[in-house]
């Protein structure tokens, strides 16, 4: 009786796991799959296998001028991000206690505030400046950068600061013992130390530009800037999502999966040979 409970449980298991993987994959299958179809809708009748959409997406320049503003925006935010960002984890990882507290959950605000009304803040404050202030500033593409720099790099905080909270306080300690300043020491002994996590912070920092509709769309306005994002819901509010978008998001699908396995198998062979070593 206990066996047959144990395997009915075990089965139960592995259903809930098959359905968690099928609702997580098969919708990126399915544009993965249409992405070589000449079917004008996915989930609809197949039609025929062709490579056209890859050969349209590079005569779309709409789409192509909409990835370039992406990528720009979630490289360079993302790069901006992970120098505060690890530069704010170092200062509040040395702050006193009390401090650090306070520090350290007002760091936070933007990560459990909701995304539309950080979106509105910054709207207002472009608002504010150019029009009360008079500081000859616009949306632009620059503030769509600064704006996913501020919401990205508290995440940088949370992927830095338990990576400092593991290192060996004596090494720094040591280094400025040695005679090396502090500044010297945190370029030559804690921030190679920190480089797996800012990688980390700097990886998660652009998934989360390149995935932001809501700060975009609205900090956007009358700048006729394009991202991925605003440009497939123009798409959708006009004439329907355009059919090269498959194509763009099963390269993007391939170049990150890729990018992930090869990080993996490094930070694996890495990890055997410090494994040997010690």
């Amino acid at each position: 009786m206990k066996k047959t409970s144990s395997r009915v449980l075990l089965l139960f298991k592995w259903l809930i796991l098959l359905a968690v993987l099928l609702a997580i994959y098969l919708p990126l299958v399915m544009i993965v799959v249409y992405s070589f179809s000449t079917s004008k809708s996915v989930g609809g009748e197949f039609g025929n296998f062709t490579f056209s959409l890859y050969g349209n997406l590079l005569k779309n320049t709409q789409l192509l001028a909409a990835l370039k503003n992406t990528i720009v925006i979630g490289a360079v935010s993302a790069l901006l991000a992970t120098i505060l960002g690890t530069t704010a984890s170092v200062g509040i990882h040395y702050m006193k206690k009390k401090v650090k507290s306070v520090v350290d959950t007002a760091s936070q605000i933007t990560v459990v505030n909701a995304e539309i009304i950080t979106a509105m803040g910054f709207f207002l404050l472009m608002i504010f400046l150019r029009d009360t202030v008079k500081i000859p500033v616009n949306f632009s593409l620059w503030w769509l950068i600064i704006t996913h720099t501020v919401i990205t790099t508290p995440y940088v905080i949370l992927t830095v600061t338990p990576r400092l909270s593991q290192l060996n306080p004596n090494l720094l300690e040591a280094s400025m013992d040695l005679g090396a300043g502090p500044l010297r020491s945190l370029f030559t002994v804690m921030l190679p130390q920190l480089a797996g996590a800012m990688i980390s912070g700097f990886a998660l920092a652009f998934t989360l530009s390149l995935d932001d509709f809501v700060v975009t769309n609205i900090n956007s306005f009358g700048a006729n800037v394009d991202t991925i994002s605003t440009y497939v819901y123009a798409g959708i509010r006009k004439k329907g999502i355009p059919v090269e978008i498959r194509a763009l998001s099963t390269i993007i699908f391939v170049v990150v999966l890729t990018a992930l396995i090869v990080y993996n198998v490094i930070k694996n062979k890495k990890a055997k040979e410090g494994a040997k070593k010690a």
